[in-house]
């Protein structure tokens, strides 16, 4: 029999036993649909980590040092935290002293941030104020949009002038132009020099809630103690000199600190990479894990195929015992269920293909968790849908195609 035919009986047989038929692809239906669901949603968080959530809080090639992780994956514990939080803070002088012993070429930026309220006339928010040195915009990769970015001269002398977030500045002015306005922070009036470009969302937080000060204006004396900063942030042009200036940071603090070859950094460097690591671990868990909870789907649904391709033999044992004496071979017999079972699974994993693929999608658009549609998992679904058809009809088949024709012949 060729194997077209065998595909035409098959799709004839299953169109005429709806019941069975749905009831066969069920349990491959819901194996598939989870594995193309979960498959599309851990790719779209591994885009979403590299792309977004790595690149804005960190960026490429760029390292902090701070007095503590930021990213601190797990539980921490108490002991640990107060360990942490006993560290000695970083000082004007540690960022300098760790900017001027990096042996490669680097750009390199102060942070120190505090959350604070913000007027203009009759509008306020409260938002994020950073106060930052003038090469923070370009190590954060942030584009001014408007206006420009404030000037070594206007760090070193503290000048009261702002660069915004675009929420903040559309939120205070109302589509009103915010350059040379001036805006109050914590009471002390700034003049808005510039607008950042917009930098979305991460995981439904908006990015743009912000406003950047020279780290010696007057918001030095609210955002941290006397002469100290939140983070030294350092940014390299590649990721072997990034490792390299990496290792002198840590070499110029524990010089300064005094720290024996034996003692523990009392400081944290802390990289996008330490944060790609991580969701790495967790994304191998769950693809480690998947494959357990998809089989056990697909087990079932091959069992009831198995089961439901039996029945379907015994009805047709005389239809069978009749193809046999008209000179139907074992291996023709063989062949017309093994398709029938395999076109019934494949059938169940194609719907399984198209709502898993709905499914993420409308986790995509209704939670901040992404999707990304991964080409290998629809063909992964194909072959695990074909391949549990062949196996679970493996034995009904074989079972139809060693009937005696005359018995069967006789059967009822």
């Amino acid at each position: 029999m060729p194997f077209h035919e065998a595909i035409r009986l098959a799709l004839q047989v299953i169109w005429t036993n709806k019941m069975k038929s749905t009831f066969s692809v069920i349990g491959v239906f819901i194996g598939v649909s989870f594995l193309i669901a979960v498959v599309t949603v851990v790719e779209g968080m591994n885009t979403y980590m590299k792309d977004q959530v790595a690149g804005n809080f960190l960026g490429a090639n760029t390292f902090q040092l701070r007095r503590y992780p930021d990213f601190t994956p797990g539980d921490v514990s108490r002991d640990t935290w107060r360990q942490w939080v006993r560290r000695p803070r970083i000082t004007y002088e540690d960022a300098r002293a760790a900017s001027a012993g990096i042996t490669v070429p680097v750009q390199t930026a102060w942070e120190s941030t505090a959350g604070a309220e913000v007027e203009y006339r009759d509008r306020s928010a409260r938002i994020r104020v950073i106060g930052a040195t003038e090469q923070y915009f370009d190590v954060r990769n942030w584009v001014i949009e408007h206006g420009r970015a404030f000037s070594p001269q206007e760090v070193q002398t503290g000048q009261p002038v702002t660069v915004l977030g675009s929420k903040v500045a559309e939120g205070l002015f109302e589509g009103a132009d915010p350059l040379g306005r001036s805006i109050k922070i914590r009471g002390l009036p700034y003049r808005v020099i510039g607008v950042v470009e917009s930098q979305g969302e991460i995981f439904g937080f908006s990015l743009d809630e912000f406003a950047v000060a020279p780290a010696l204006s007057p918001v030095k004396r609210w955002v941290n103690p006397p002469r100290v900063v939140d983070i030294l942030l350092v940014k390299a042009q590649s990721q072997e000199d990034m490792t390299t200036a990496m290792a002198d940071v840590e070499a110029v603090m524990r010089s300064r600190r005094g720290l024996r070859p034996a003692i523990e950094n009392n400081f944290a460097l802390e990289s996008a990479e330490g944060i790609l690591d991580f969701w790495a671990n967790i994304s191998r868990i769950l693809f480690a894990v998947l494959p357990g909870l998809v089989s056990i789907s697909l087990v079932v649904g091959g069992i009831v195929i198995m089961n439901i391709m039996l029945m379907s033999v015994a009805e047709r044992t005389r239809e069978i015992g009749i193809r046999k004496s008209l000179g139907a071979r074992r291996r023709d017999i063989l062949r017309q269920f093994l398709v029938e079972s395999a076109t019934l699974s494949t059938i169940g994993a194609m719907i399984g293909i198209g709502t898993g693929l709905g499914l993420a999608m409308i986790v995509d658009a209704t939670t901040p968790l992404p999707a990304s549609v991964a080409p290998w998992s629809i063909i992964v679904g194909v072959v695990l849908g074909a391949g549990v058809g062949v196996t679970a009809g493996l034995y009904p088949a074989t079972r139809a195609a060693r009937l005696d024709p005359v018995v069967a012949m006789r059967q009822e």
